[in-house]
């Protein structure tokens, strides 16, 4: 099966910066805004990063050569007066919290004049972090010099980490509200020679005024030796009594996942029992490579799924315990889910369902996201797009499984279907193992995409499509679809991770793609982005046109007097 057509992405000037380390780790800071796509993001606005983060970055940053045959900048900047149409907004498939800006970047209510470059949401820098393998975290984003966007990057002087450490993995997020301030967790081995010794180091300051000074916050470090391997470090949010936590989570080859929550009396983070927050994380069959938490918007519950070296793959529906279910839940038939209610145990959290499968190789990637369901004639949110794809009339949550050496799938509406509706990305398994995925819209149809980054140095990018006929059919609540290969694109090296945020504060995301030899952004077209946008106004238009003003009283209505409404001379 060929690619119906290119890859719409345009790579900037300076395209990559050279390393004389390969290139392991990479976390997008929380204040650049993130594509969206999966179905659960927040309101929040675009960024570039904190005034003053790190001090002078003029005079402390070091400007990337090679920026273009010319010597200039990046010369795209933030839209200027564009009226609020979202091109491809990061809150489809959940309420939006307020008006597009821009492009297509969610204001959040009542601040829709608040935001301003260098600052979005909670605070705190936005840009990247890249994590070399020995031992060093180069700092990347996009400033504005003599009235251009030029890249620059610098290291970051991360306390506690040797000179001869190898860096696993890295991690950041902003402390849930009203806690304020950026952590940041490093994971790496040292080889001390006769045996290597795993640490887990994380950053926060809690001094008022550098909760998001990366300086300050690189000095600011808890060291902890772990009794294992690490392998993944994520983040996810949960909800502890009344209000929500950011905690980490971390895969080792004990198997286990820790967790790590923070103490605010003593001010660092702690390792406590997964099971009082995770409980469907307890009990492990083998090494977890990869896992993902997806908060269900607007209903207090969340799915987890992890993937394990084994092969062995678990998807789970968690909500807090003592919540009653709402009538949204319908349970599936008795062969499809458990229900652990908890005697003794301190857990907060109840698994409601649970699924399970075992594939033959070792798991890369897991993500869960919400997948659209089409519209069927007589719907009130009208028909489904032209093109077959499905509309955004109601959504379901399906979960991507990318293996090392079997095709990818996407396991489809589990949480009615479980792991038996399957649908197979063609041709993943052509390029040698896949290595990263990213589930976000990147054409501006407010539907998602599936990326997938190859140790064969290809970048794939997959459709969900439906056919007419399949639409236009009375079958069951779920037409058959399949994904199709819109694109591919070939790197220099293997492809090893990916981050779909707004680097250049204008709106529009870029993909940062990391390969083994460096770091690559790609960057939207913007005439195409322009035509997009100028089809959106135009049919925009044309759809306040068509309609009737609301001011005008239909004939035949009688108001409030007992007379025919009619326009009145």
């Amino acid at each position: 099966m060929e690619p119906s057509r290119g890859c719409p992405f345009m790579e900037d000037s300076f395209t990559r910066f050279a390393s004389q380390s390969n290139v392991y780790g990479l976390a997008a800071l929380p204040g650049a805004a993130r594509g969206g796509g999966r179905g659960q993001e927040d309101s929040v606005g675009a960024g570039l990063g904190q005034e003053g983060v790190g001090g002078s970055a003029g005079a402390e940053a070091e400007e990337l050569k090679g920026a273009g045959p010319e010597g200039g900048g990046l010369v795209r900047g933030a839209p200027k007066g564009l009226p609020g149409v979202a091109l491809g907004g990061a809150q489809w498939g959940s309420e939006a919290g307020g008006a597009a800006m821009g492009l297509g970047v969610p204001v959040p209510p009542g601040q829709e004049g608040a935001l301003r470059p260098g600052w979005v949401g909670g605070g705190g820098p936005g840009g990247l972090l890249a994590a070399t393998l020995k031992g060093k975290v180069i700092y990347f984003r996009y400033q504005d010099l003599r009235q251009k966007l030029r890249p620059v990057a610098r290291e970051l002087q991360f306390t506690y980490i040797p000179v001869d450490a190898e860096i696993v993995s890295i991690d950041t997020f902003n402390k849930s509200p009203p806690k304020r301030g950026l952590v940041v967790g490093i994971t790496f081995i040292k080889d001390s020679g006769d045996k290597a010794s795993p640490f887990l180091n994380i950053y926060c300051d809690y001094e008022p005024g550098s909760e998001y000074n990366l300086d300050s916050i690189a000095q600011s470090c808890l060291n902890l030796e772990l009794q294992f391997t690490p392998y993944q470090l994520y983040h996810a949010e949960v909800q502890v009594g009344d209000q929500t936590e950011t905690v980490f989570l971390l895969s080792g080859n004990d198997p286990a996942i820790h967790l790590y929550k923070e103490n605010e009396e003593l001010h660092q983070f702690e390792e406590q029992p997964v099971e009082n927050l995770f409980p469907e994380l307890k009990e492990l069959p083998s090494n977890v490579l990869w896992l993902d938490v997806f908060n269900i918007p607007n209903s207090g519950q969340r799915i987890t799924a992890f993937g394990c070296q084994s092969g062995y793959i678990r998807v789970s529906r968690v909500e807090p315990a003592g919540r009653e279910l709402g009538p949204p839940w319908e349970a599936p038939p008795l062969h499809h889910w458990l229900i652990s209610v908890p005697s003794s145990s301190p857990s907060t959290q109840v698994v409601l369902q649970s699924w399970s499968i075992q594939q033959d190789g070792p798991v890369s990637k897991v993500l869960v996201f919400a997948l659209p369901t089409p519209c069927r004639p007589g719907d009130l949110a009208g028909a489904a797009a032209p093109n077959g794809s499905p509309g955004s009339h109601g959504q379901s949550y399906s979960v991507l499984v990318t293996s090392t050496i079997e095709l990818s799938v996407v396991y489809r509406n589990v949480l009615q279907s479980g792991l038996e509706d399957q649908l197979v990305l063609p041709l993943s398994d052509q390029y040698d193992s896949v290595l990263c995925a990213l589930v976000t819209d990147v054409n501006f149809d407010c539907e998602p995409e599936i990326l997938l980054g190859t140790y064969g140095q290809e970048l794939l990018c997959y459709k969900y499509q439906v056919s007419n006929a399949h639409i236009s059919g009375t079958a069951g609540p779920q037409p058959d679809g399949e994904f199709h290969l819109l694109w591919q694109r070939t790197f220099p090296s293997p492809l090893l991770s990916m981050e779909y945020v707004d680097l250049t504060c204008d709106g529009l995301c870029e993909l940062a793609v990391v390969c083994l030899k460096g770091l690559h952004i790609l960057q939207h077209s913007l005439t195409q982005t322009a035509q997009c946008l100028l089809g959106r106004l135009r049919s925009k238009a044309a759809n306040q046109a068509a309609q009737p003003s609301v001011w005008e009283q239909p004939r035949g209505i009688k108001s409030q007097d007992g007379d025919q409404g009619a326009p009145k001379e």
